[in-house]
């Protein structure tokens, strides 16, 4: 399979500079400073060494940040262990090597890098496949020094049924980690029906089988709680983040008695999930697996036991089937491969008016894109389209009401040419607030931003799009390249950013940086704060706009 995967440690001794890392990773003072270059790279029998309740693990330090990759926090979930609740990862005795990513979670990975206008953007790093996939990164300035370091647990996107701890360069953790002396996971964990087919109708014993991606969400956490002390972080501190998928993740894990008190604030960006899987769709859903793979209930451990591609095979060409009968629409309705309201493990639906009682008290940050969706970026064309041209456009998605929703963004935002009206049309913000207006019943504060920076990269046609904000939150402007073009002007938001995110990591409120106030979001008021090279707060500036979708 071809991998897009950096050559990690072989550029690690390079120049930060020929990297494209500086200043984010490395400081500069002057213009002679690569005369100077000393070694950047540590990796030995004595550095980066750490215990676990599970055995001891040695990583590796890179620009002083202690960096450990691939730690089990759980066993294989292959053969008897597939559609099982995690299980605690076997002990070891020897030191642990911990400087390689863990496995990819089973997936498609049919021509992954086919569209290479996608692979281009976001520089995809994928490369082993496997059902031994429970294993999490850390990024830490200090190893056990008994100071207490704010947690970060990053939950990938990709939906319920792709992606992996790192598949964008964005995601790493060493940045945040140094410039805000913070600890960084990210995690691995089941995917798609690995993770969320409910087989509960075959008995008691499956009874998690359609949650079980969720629970090895709560095993990595529970993990977090028992271990990271000894990685210098603050287990009495933890705040749970993901973009997209990962975003209705951190969603679902506040509506998980399971994982209270596991974490502490809450961020969701470009994924606000408000309900789950009902439990009979997802049962039917299961039966049709079955019959696809000419098995009964009574035939789970063979269907346990299949190499995971044939399981694979027999759950996707199911899911086409019951997607077909049901009649459901492309995106939505009626269930698939996702989180399942079963009334233990996800007792009710997290946002669906009500917010779950167990969110109570954990403040959350919302955050989504202008343009989610950017039709024009591949082509241009597209950028001459008239506004009548976008109604066309909009009218299998909004039927009737399309010309009204068009009229009304083009009232509430007359800036805006046509291609970018229905951008943000096909982006709009009607979950975002939902879960906003849900979430602010609560005590528990929430703070609503929406990022409209526009990179200078395929002449200006990328705009805001889903996943450009994330590396601005780690302070990666200058890692993810092909997000921003790199350069002092991300760097400069990025900044802002990344301070509000820490800020709000240490005391659950955003402000105390270099972004104007930014107050609690109301349903009244709908407060947002526009990120952007100047920022401002604006009282809910889609609001008009937004009835029209109703």
């Amino acid at each position: 399979m071809k991998t897009n995967r950096r050559k990690f440690i072989q550029n690690a001794g390079l120049s930060a500079a020929a990297l494209g890392f500086a200043p984010q990773a490395i400081a500069s003072s002057g213009k002679n400073d690569t005369d100077k270059d000393g070694q950047v790279l540590f990796i030995g029998d004595n550095i980066a060494v750490a215990n676990t309740a599970y055995g001891k693990v040695k990583g590796f330090m890179l620009r002083g940040i202690n960096t450990f990759l691939g730690i089990p926090y759980g066993a294989d979930t292959s053969g008897a262990n597939r559609f099982m609740p995690p299980q605690k990862p076997k002990p070891w005795t020897d030191v642990l090597p911990a400087v390689w990513w863990g496995n990819t979670a089973p997936q498609n990975m049919e021509k992954r890098y086919a569209n290479v206008y996608a692979s281009f953007v976001d520089h995809w790093n994928y490369d082993d496949v496997s059902e031994d996939c429970l294993k999490l990164n850390v990024w830490t300035p200090v190893i056990n020094d008994g100071k207490k370091r704010p947690v970060m647990v990053w939950l990938h996107g990709g939906g319920y049924a792709n992606g992996n701890a790192i598949e964008q360069d964005g995601y790493h953790g060493e940045n945040l980690a140094r410039k805000n002396d913070i600890v960084f996971v990210s995690i691995n964990h089941r995917l798609g029906p690995f993770g969320y087919a409910h087989f509960g109708a075959a008995g008691e014993k499956f009874g998690a089988s359609g949650n079980v991606g969720m629970l090895d969400c709560v095993a990595a956490l529970e993990w977090v709680r028992d271990n990271i002390a000894n990685f210098g972080g603050d287990p009495g501190n933890v705040t749970i983040m993901g973009q997209s998928g990962g975003g209705a993740k951190v969603c679902v894990l506040t509506a998980m008695p399971a994982a209270k008190g596991l974490f502490h604030k809450a961020v969701a960006l470009s994924g606000s999930s408000l309900k789950a899987v009902e439990k009979a769709n997802a049962e039917k859903l299961a039966s049709y697996i079955l019959k696809e793979a000419g098995l009964t209930y009574n035939d789970m451990d063979k269907l346990q036991q299949m190499p995971w591609k044939q399981y694979l095979e027999f759950a996707s060409r199911a899911f086409t089937k019951y997607r077909e009968d049901m009649k459901l629409p492309m995106f939505g309705g009626g269930g698939g491969f996702a989180p399942v309201v079963d009334g233990t493990y996800l007792p009710q639906h997290p946002y669906n008016l009500e917010p779950a009682p167990t969110a109570a008290d954990v403040p959350m940050l919302i955050c989504s894109t202008f343009n989610e969706q950017s039709p024009s970026r591949t082509d241009s064309t597209l950028e001459k389209i008239d506004i009548n041209g976008v109604k066309d456009k909009l009218k299998d998605r909004f039927g009737d009401k399309t010309g009204s929703i068009v009229d009304a963004y083009t009232k509430a935002f007359p800036d805006k040419r046509p291609i970018e009206i229905w951008s943000m049309i096909a982006s709009n913000r009607q979950n975002a607030i939902a879960l906003a207006d849900a979430k602010s019943k609560q005590s528990a504060g929430v703070y609503v931003a929406w990022f409209g920076w526009q990179p200078p990269l395929f002449d200006n046609r990328m705009r805001a799009f889903h996943c450009s904000d994330i590396c601005f939150w780690f302070y990666n402007t200058d890692v993810m390249l092909t997000h921003t073009g790199g350069g002092a002007r991300p760097r400069k938001l990025s900044t802002k950013m990344s301070d509000a995110l820490v800020n709000f990591m240490r005391t659950g409120n955003p402000n105390g940086g270099s972004l104007p106030r930014w107050p609690a979001y109301t349903a009244a008021n709908g407060e947002t704060m526009i990120l952007d090279d100047t920022c401002a707060v604006k009282n809910d500036p889609d609001r008009e706009a937004r009835k029209a979708l109703a």
